[in-house]
């Protein structure tokens, strides 16, 4: 097959204006990005709120390897396949970030003949709401450090600041710097961090705030630093929300594109799975429910990530009810979890039956967490080229021994059409009456409860260690009034548990807590567990040094 971007180059887009026109949007409802992408104005949710919802599918997926495991497009090649069942369906994703485009991944837009299009353009740059969302974390980052200039009205603790700086691309010398040297005139020399765009709370305030209002009320929120008698100083404090919101004011409205079938989809925002809450906004995912009958929303990583948090955070917050979890998973990948070296490419591709029996077990505990929200679930196999039929055979067959559904289908390479029995497969479910899902624990717990409730349920360990500091940190937390929130909890993604070595369904291990902090306006705790840290590296060979720009403009290498 072609890449995936000469794939997309050769596609026949139709113009934006008759894809909204197809959702029933009017022309004055939509602001355009040139023919084939354009933003969604928030009044049409205002219009529409009367109308009755679509069902909600929710797609997550097994512990992946580091070349992903096609999540995104099994989503893009579900609502494709919908299409062809004759339903109205859209899809909801997230924006790519720079960082992991020029890192490791590549494009973050689907693949093969499952894409979402304009590729290039919604992977470098799109509408611009990621630099927008870094001007507005930057914008708050220096009226702070303006105002301990400025004989520091608020108080601040300057070694309590918590409100970091934001780039959106991997660079790991940003963690930890030290600001303000130079001399007076240039600030007050502290330590100070970066944080990739998409960890920032800004982005999840953006991704969860239903209108302009909730917005700048959010923003207001977040608590930028500390006093000296442990007070925390709010945005608010600094006058910051409005002037933030301004850099936001089109950013909060989801972007419309297409699949290369032409099945609408809104992709709008853009935290991670493993360090942020990792799903798109709340208001795409509104709209979408009131256009289509059935709509498809991924969340970043694994069950243990984005989908954790989409139902103990994004649902609980917006309300949103889902009715069947498609849980995606490959043989490659389960063959790492049962002892291939991922690093072997040619191992994963070789017939091992009994590394993928072993393997096994990663998938059943990825459908055994979301089953824990008491929520239907279905497993897709996204087959590779590599995949053996004995391979196949098999892996349905440990499927079946505990008890769900399952597809196998074959988007990458068929489009649509290749995962027309996973969209029949969910239809069916979906169409069937379920109660909404229940979160796995209260908001009235402590802290501490809510962080051991997901560790031993969702990652199988046997105790939680909170840290000298971890403790500390939560203790603060409680004191000020934040012990109510829900907890988003930031660790690897390579394993359920804390430590990216552990593969398959690691047990009996501690898992450690370092330390957690207040994300007020998103509205949750984040916890900081293991080694995670919340601005990614580049690596060895990135994907950038095969990307070029030829001598008329055409983008080469984006993958």
């Amino acid at each position: 097959m072609l890449p995936d971007v000469e794939i997309a180059r050769q596609a026949r887009l139709r113009p934006i204006k008759e894809i909204a026109a197809g959702l029933g949007l009017e022309e004055d409802e939509i602001l355009p990005y040139g023919p084939h992408m354009a933003k969604v104005k928030l009044e049409v949710c205002q219009r529409l709120k009367d109308e009755p919802d679509g069902k909600l599918i929710l797609v997550t997926a097994i512990t992946p390897t580091r070349f992903g495991e096609g999540k995104t497009l099994t989503t893009v090649g579900l609502g494709q396949a919908l299409g062809r069942l004759g339903k109205r369906s859209l899809i909801c994703i997230r924006e790519p970030s720079l960082g992991p485009v020029f890192g490791i991944k590549g494009g973050a837009a689907g693949g093969g003949n499952s894409q979402v299009v304009p590729m290039e353009n919604i992977n470098l740059h799109f509408t611009g709401d990621m630099h927008a969302i870094t001007s507005a974390h930057n914008l708050l980052s220096a009226l702070a450090d303006a105002s301990i200039h400025f004989n520091n009205p608020l108080n601040f603790d300057v070694n309590r600041m918590t409100w970091p700086r934001a780039v959106d691309m991997n660079d790991r010398v940003l963690r930890n710097i030290v600001v303000g040297l130079g001399g007076r005139l240039t600030g007050v020399p502290r330590e100070d961090r970066w944080v990739i765009t998409a960890a920032s709370e800004v982005m999840a305030i953006l991704c969860l705030a239903e209108s302009i209002a909730d917005l700048k009320e959010r923003l207001g929120r977040i608590v930028v630093g500390y006093t000296y008698d442990e007070k925390p100083i709010f945005a608010r404090d600094l006058a910051a929300a409005d002037s933030m919101a301004l850099l936001l004011r089109d950013a909060i409205n989801p972007n419309l594109v297409q699949t290369l079938e032409h099945t609408p989809a809104l992709i709008h925002g853009g935290p991670f799975g493993n360090i942020a809450h990792g799903t798109n906004s709340l208001l795409a995912d509104y709209l979408a429910l009131k256009l289509g009958d059935y709509v498809v929303t991924e969340c970043g990583f694994g069950s243990d990530l984005g989908a954790e948090k989409f139902m103990n955070i994004v649902a609980r917050q917006g309300d949103l009810c889902v009715s069947v979890t498609v849980v995606v998973a490959t043989i490659r990948a389960l063959k790492v979890h049962g002892g291939v070296d991922e690093r072997d490419l040619e191992g994963m591709r070789t017939e091992n039956l009994e590394a993928l029996n072993e393997g096994f077990a990663n998938l059943a505990k990825h459908v055994e967490n979301m089953q824990k929200y008491k929520v239907p679930v279905v497993v897709a196999i996204n087959r590779f080229a590599s995949d053996t039929d004995a391979e196949v055979e098999l892996l349905g067959s440990l499927i079946d021994t505990i008890g769900v559904k399952w597809a196998v289908h074959t988007a990458f390479v068929d489009g649509g059409e290749g995962a027309v029995d996973l969209a029949q497969l969910v239809v069916d479910i979906a169409d069937t009456h379920h109660p909404c899902q229940s979160p796995l624990y209260d908001l009235d717990r402590p802290i501490e409860e809510k962080v051991d409730t997901i560790a031993k349920e969702i990652y199988g360990a046997a105790v939680t260690v909170f840290d000298k500091q971890a403790k500390k940190s939560i203790a603060r937390l409680e004191a000020n009034g934040f012990g109510h929130l829900p907890v988003c909890i930031a660790k690897t993604q390579s394993s359920i548990s804390d430590n990216p070595a552990r593969k398959g369904v690691p047990s009996g291990y501690k898992f450690l807590v370092r330390d957690a902090y207040v994300s007020n306006g998103a509205g949750f705790v984040v916890v900081i567990a293991g080694q995670i840290n919340q601005m990614p590296g580049l690596g060895r060979v990135p994907a950038a040094v095969n990307m070029k720009l030829s001598d008329d403009g055409v983008v080469e290498g984006l993958a």
